[in-house]
């Protein structure tokens, strides 16, 4: 397969590894970028899978809560312009609002009827197409709900109340003092923004992850000549230290790092009055998963003056 510079050029951006290491790894694995990264990893040139990488997608991400409930939606645009207007953080706010008499989703919450134009979420933003001169869209929304307890929201970045560029639920389920667990649950709430934790326990981890990081740990620790069973202790104490740096729970507490998320919820019950349990969290960053699409300046002016 002919490895092309936009594809090397994509795995330096992913994996932070020079340009001819980018290049040998897409000809050992035949162009595959999953198994490029795995192989730079493997080698001890890029130390993680980067994805997340540039966002096309602008606009804001909203939360609302009530009671022990709470959602985030986003709201895209096409220029972060149109994300400082009053008219369209309002209409990410009333989004959000509305999310909070639905189940969530964001089919149920594109369906349900904004009280103030009295039409659909999703008709009401068509509307606001025209009004505001640019394509959006709501892309997302999530919520959490418990029967007992509170659901903290933080907003990183804030562009104004409730409203910014990253979005954070956590519930906990309690009977302690909601004050309490709230100020924690929102301290939670900003570790998450902060670390951005892959799942909350080990077993809701995605067992493909799982052994595509054994099968990286493993090439790793063979390269050191030690017999399999050394070998394996090894890749066990990797895969531990995987499980702490992303499990929430196992994750050390960036409001005080000598504890962990778990340790800091323990201490936080008995603050609190009440054993309590951290029971979901979701995380949402504007434009996560979306690639801008990068142009060439100089192309496009010569292009315009009609140079090829």
């Amino acid at each position: 397969m002919t490895i092309s510079a936009s594809m090397v050029k994509d795995l330096r951006e992913k994996t932070g590894a020079g340009m001819m290491d980018c290049k040998t790894a897409l000809a050992e694995t035949n162009g595959d970028m999953e198994a490029a990264i795995d192989w730079l990893r493997a080698k001890g040139i890029a130390k993680a899978d980067k994805k997340s990488g540039r966002t096309a997608a602008e606009g804001l991400v909203g939360v609302a809560s009530e009671g022990a409930k709470a959602v985030v939606v986003e709201v895209n645009s096409e220029t972060d312009f149109v994300a400082r207007n009053d008219a369209f953080q309002q209409l990410v706010r009333q989004t959000a609002e509305v999310a909070l008499t639905t189940d969530g989703s964001v089919e149920s919450v594109g369906a349900a009827t904004n009280p103030t134009s009295g039409k659909s979420v999703t008709d009401t933003i068509k509307d606001a197409v025209a009004t505001i001169g640019e394509n959006m869209s709501l892309r997302r929304a999530a919520m959490l709900e418990v029967p007992q307890g509170v659901v903290a929201t933080y907003i990183h970045n804030a562009a104004a109340d409730g409203l910014g560029k990253l979005g954070v639920l956590v519930a906990i389920e309690s009977a302690g003092d909601p004050v309490a667990l709230n100020a924690f649950g929102r301290q939670v709430a900003m570790h998450v923004a902060a670390t951005n934790p892959l799942a909350l326990t080990d077993g809701e981890i995605d067992p493909t992850v799982v052994e595509r990081e054994k099968a990286v740990f493993s090439e790793q620790a063979r390269q050191s000549g030690k017999p399999e069973n050394i070998i394996e202790k090894m890749v066990e104490g990797r895969l531990r230290k995987f499980y702490e740096e992303v499990v929430l729970l196992k994750q050390n507490f960036v409001i005080n790092p000598d504890l962990t998320v778990e340790k800091a919820l323990e201490a936080a019950a008995k603050d609190a009055g009440a054993p309590a349990k951290i029971v979901g969290f979701k995380r949402v960053a504007l434009g996560e998963g979306v690639e801008r699409e990068e142009s060439d300046f100089a192309a496009e002016v010569a292009a315009a003056a009609g140079k090829k």
